[in-house]
């Protein structure tokens, strides 16, 4: 088990991972992926229970689900990082022929990637349905799931959330990246949430608010916490309040850096602010 400094070196190198992954191919999404870095970092390197040697099933296994595909830089380093493909396949991201597409999918055969995540607002059902066959085969571990905070404008997400607590899917974690940014500008400006935390615990989920989810401690107080609440009758739901674009700071805080890739010159000021801690691929 990692702790928190440990994550933390982990999580600088990550976040070099994605801008150098970006920058190579000038496409990608930096500004999510930067900002759920710690999340995705705690999980793999702490708080899951899961085996690098991939299989689809994941019997005995926590399961972790990206709905938000889009922030594929951050999932495929924490993979490579975690040891589940070579570090060196990072290189290839987006390009023909690669494994490392800009939405993960599943005909790719990539390892640790169970569905394909492009369309949002989906990742909840796909979790709802693992967590519940899980319940159902006797099988104790947990599952996990991303969503990004702009996502929950989508109907499907509300339809998951309710089948997930009228069936007592209590095995259920899902994170919502509460960034307040989404591609056409603040969440609140294009479609408001209103209060959000209110609305889970009306559909019947426990939730837990976190004030600084770019705070390694506080990310890996939080999920221990909704590991203790799992299993007591309800899904748990993490408000995870992050800055988009974190740990960069021309890129912090701004809905521009969505999916906008960094220049040469972008990159060097980017890494410059971030400790090589692994070894860059």
């Amino acid at each position: 088990m990692k702790d928190i400094q440990q994550l933390s070196s982990i999580a600088s190198q990550v976040r070099r991972d994605i801008l150098r992954m970006v920058h190579a191919c000038q496409s990608g999404h930096p500004g999510g992926s930067l900002g759920c870095t710690d999340l995705l970092v705690a999980l793999y390197f702490r708080q899951m229970h899961h085996n690098n040697q991939f299989s689809m099933d994941g019997v005995g296994e926590d399961l972790f689900f990206l709905s938000n595909g889009h922030t594929s830089p951050m999932f495929y380093s924490v993979l490579a990082r975690a040891g589940y493909f070579p570090v060196s396949e990072l290189a290839t991201f987006r390009r023909i022929d690669s494994r490392l597409q800009g939405h993960p999918t599943t005909h790719e055969h990539l390892e640790g990637v169970r569905i394909a995540s492009g369309s949002l607002g989906q990742g909840l059902s796909v979790a709802s349905g693992a967590a519940q066959a899980k319940k159902l085969n006797k099988d104790d571990k947990n599952v996990y799931v991303l969503m990004g905070d702009g996502e929950l404008q989508e109907g499907q997400v509300w339809e998951a959330a309710m089948y997930a607590a009228h069936n007592q899917i209590d095995n259920l974690i899902g994170i919502v990246d509460y960034n307040g940014q989404q591609i056409d500008g603040p969440v609140a400006k294009v479609n408001s949430l209103g209060n959000l935390a209110a609305k889970w615990e009306a559909f019947g989920w426990d939730v837990l608010e976190v004030a600084e989810g770019n705070n390694m401690a506080s990310v890996v107080a939080a999920l221990e916490t909704a590991k203790q609440l799992s299993g007591k009758g309800k899904p748990v739901m993490i408000l995870l309040h992050t800055e988009m674009g974190y740990g960069v700071d021309f890129m912090m805080g701004s809905h521009k850096w969505h999916g906008v890739a960094p220049n040469d010159e972008q990159l060097s000021n980017a890494l410059s602010q971030l400790e090589c801690t692994l070894g860059d691929y």
